[in-house]
């Protein structure tokens, strides 16, 4: 009996708890972001609740980069742990993120802010969907070259908080104006729903002799966001959004070379 034989059942085997539980727990600090912005809301900004509330989004994005490793490891994927992964992912990076920047910014426009903040939440909803429904199987980048269609929630989480980060780093209050953060959360949203391919981490090929290179930047930018966060998230989404141009010449690369039966790298 397979596990998802076992959770048609009504029962989970045991190595399925681990994998669902991390699911379930990036949940938790999807909300728990919330519960900040709630207690920022009306007070001093500087309190550093704004802090906490991004800071539990992006320990929910790590945990969700954590869960589907350890059920490959544990060989307990399912379709129980599928669908509360896509759930988790839903509160986290879509409802989370759009209530946050509504609590931040966006209630200044209380009827126009809510629908930018709406639109972002429903754009996750509907991204999850079209991933777990496989639909527009033919138009989207194929998994087998790595590619992903369109940026995966929890990237477009961390990209809407763009503005935030920037306003934390500069205390500038224009980085808080709702005209300024509603086009924003509108781009991203639709960035999540768009067809873009965008690159995953199966797509990323590394040449022999930069590898230990690439080792290096990823200790630097992992110790930098400890030492300053605001700024390191700054500079990952501004190269995070020029790559995507990148990632779209390269699926074209990819798409040209299989129509005519060529592997790509092959000359």
């Amino acid at each position: 009996m397979n596990s998802d034989e076992r959770t048609a059942r009504g029962g989970l085997s045991l190595r399925a708890v681990p994998p669902n539980a991390i699911t379930a727990l990036a949940l938790c600090f999807g909300l728990t972001g919330v519960r900040y912005a709630i207690s920022a809301t009306g007070t001093d900004p500087h309190t550093g609740d704004w802090e906490r509330a991004i800071g539990a989004i992006i320990v929910a994005g790590v945990l969700d980069g954590i869960d589907g490793r350890v059920a490959r490891l544990l060989k307990a994927e399912s379709r129980f742990g599928a669908e509360l992964d896509s759930l988790s992912d839903v509160i986290a990076f879509g409802v989370s993120p759009a209530i946050i920047l509504y609590l931040w910014s966006l209630q200044q426009l209380p009827r126009f802010g809510w629908i930018f903040a709406l639109a972002l939440a429903v754009s996750c909803a509907l991204r999850l969907a079209r991933f777990n429904a496989r639909i527009d199987i033919e138009d989207q980048p194929h998994k087998s070259a790595g590619f992903l269609t369109g940026i995966p929630a929890p990237a477009g989480a961390g990209l809407a908080f763009t503005p935030l980060y920037l306003w934390l780093v500069t205390e500038n209050e224009w980085f808080r104006e709702p005209f300024v953060v509603a086009p924003w959360a509108g781009l991203i949203a639709f960035l999540m729903i768009s067809n873009v391919a965008t690159y995953s981490w199966g797509s990323i090929r590394l040449r022999r002799h930069i590898r230990l290179e690439a080792i290096l930047l990823a200790a630097l930018i992992g110790t930098a966001l400890f030492s300053d966060p605001w700024i390191t998230l700054t500079a990952v989404s501004a190269a995070y959004l020029a790559a995507i141009p990148l990632s779209i010449r390269s699926y074209a690369k990819v798409k040209r070379a299989r129509k005519l039966g060529v592997q790509p790298g092959q000359s």
